[in-house]
């Protein structure tokens, strides 16, 4: 996949359908449908239209799996077992299956939790019926103070434990826990772990090669290990060897697309929140210095060597983006196909369009997924269904996202 250089606000896009916003939100809503400019990089021909593109928008059934909960950070299937997830703040996980929901016994006191940073992303291994081992990322405590981490879990057979089995990598730094990333992905054909973090707020961490910060990493999901074909591979510091990119403000959405493709989300300040593609060995140009600088552009093209960026990014102002997910199924319509993107700030659930070959077509923002408050995360069912976690600090769930088209 070769490098892209599409970055456009979202002012800039031609409106093609009329939005009622409330004034809360209105300063913060990308168009209903709007697609790129013709003759500008990233635009459309029309030939890359996904299957159902031309097909109706489809209506959507919104049940809450769960509520009265808080801070719902991630959420992932365990097979017949139901869905398992975690609350960033009480570092509590838990499981739900159909109506019932049932505490997972996990050790929640050896979690740091500070500001953006607790228990947070969380990943199932593929190999799960055999082995029930998962993933989760999160604040930690050393000898000196903290720091954020990735550490393994076996489930007990009765579904009740969660089992150490050990921390496979730490050292991602922190300091307010402002900016702590932190999501899980492991690909689909190699089985390796990408770990996407944040900057932790100090200016030098994403450019700084041997730092762990503002990067997005890979590792062997088994030993903890970096993964033997990491563009630094042979590094002699060894945090480096984890490096896949690096150059992010604040990690916040992985996903794989069914073309194998790997894609990510992103905070940015005020400002350019972007969705990215996930190349090895780039360099997104976050660099926030002297000091910790957010007035600089998200990807700083002054920067040695070439910078990488986004597919698409919000302008001004923000959405917050976060946890994003491809959808796909006929039930889907016009949005078959497109990246599913939660926003917390702007409270909301936001479809890109992308082209074959990754340039941005569109956006739409359905108005009956924008009544629920901040949305951290997204997870694709296996029915075609869309799980979206809230996290608004209070009588927090899960929501189930049926869509349907006549």
């Amino acid at each position: 996949m070769p490098r892209h250089s599409f970055s456009r606000p979202l002012s800039t896009l031609a409106v093609t359908a009329v939005l009622v916003l409330s004034p809360s939100l209105a300063c913060s809503a990308p168009a209903d449908d709007a697609p790129a400019r013709a003759g500008t990089p990233g635009a459309s021909t029309g030939t890359a239209a996904a299957p159902g593109a031309a097909s109706k928008v489809p209506t959507f059934t919104v049940k809450r799996m769960v509520k009265g909960y808080s801070h719902v950070w991630d959420v992932a299937s365990v097979g017949a077992e139901g869905w398992i997830f975690t609350e960033r703040e009480s570092a509590k996980v838990r499981i739900v299956k159909g109506k019932a929901v049932h505490n997972v016994k996990f050790p929640s006191s050896s979690v740091w939790v500070s500001g953006e940073t607790g228990l947070m992303g969380i990943a199932v291994d593929p190999a799960f019926d055999k082995n029930r081992r998962f993933y989760t990322c999160q604040g930690g405590f050393t000898k000196n103070g903290h720091d954020i981490r990735v550490m393994a879990w076996k489930l007990s057979n009765n579904g009740r434990t969660a089992l150490s089995r050990g921390k496979l990598l730490g050292g991602l730094p922190t300091t307010s826990g402002r900016h702590g990333g932190c999501r899980l992905l492991i690909e689909r054909d190699s089985g390796a772990l990408f770990v996407g973090t944040g900057d932790a707020a100090h200016g030098t961490n994403p450019e700084n090669l041997t730092s762990l910060g503002g990067k997005v990493l890979r590792l062997d999901r088994m030993t903890g290990k970096p993964w033997p074909d990491n563009p630094f591979s042979n590094a002699k510091n060894r945090n480096k060897r984890y490096v896949y990119n690096y150059g992010h403000r604040n990690v916040q959405g992985l996903t794989q697309r069914a073309d194998g493709t790997l894609w990510s989300a992103e905070h940015g300040p005020d400002r350019d929140d972007e969705i990215n593609l996930v190349l090895k060995g780039a360099d997104y140009g976050w660099n926030p210095v002297p000091g910790y600088n957010e007035s600089v552009p998200m990807t700083d093209q002054s920067l040695p060597g070439t910078q990488t960026e986004a597919q698409w990014s919000t302008g001004f102002p923000t959405l917050a983006t976060s946890g994003i997910t491809f959808v796909t199924g006929s039930q889907w319509g016009s949005l078959r196909g497109t990246l599913a993107v939660a926003a917390l700030k702007a409270s909301r659930v936001v479809f890109l369009r992308f082209d074959s070959d990754g340039n941005f077509v569109k956006v739409r923002t359905p108005a009956a997924l924008r009544q629920y408050g901040r949305l951290r995360s997204l997870v694709l069912a296996p029915n075609g269904d869309l799980l979206a976690t809230q996290d608004n600090g209070s009588d927090d769930g899960i929501l189930r996202i049926s869509p349907s088209t006549p």
